[in-house]
């Protein structure tokens, strides 16, 4: 089996408390859940289910993209 990682981006909503996480390399591919691990699994299956569409509908035309994560510091 061919495993593929995919950085993701994770943020805490504040009004919530829900933590939310998408997928920079695949546009508009996001999941959420009540906790850190549950979030991250939820975005496992999201992906999943991501590259499934692809394979079935090639005639959607998705855009992955490279994506680099940077710190960056501000003053």
């Amino acid at each position: 089996m061919v495993y593929m990682e995919y950085k993701v981006v994770l943020a805490k909503d504040v009004e919530t408390g829900w933590y939310v996480v998408e997928v920079p390399a695949l546009p508009g591919c996001i999941s959420q859940g009540k906790t850190k691990a549950q979030a991250l699994k939820n975005i496992k299956d999201a992906i999943s289910g991501y590259l499934e569409s692809i394979k079935k509908h090639p005639e959607e035309k998705v855009f992955k993209r490279k994506v680099e994560i940077e710190a960056v510091s501000v003053a």
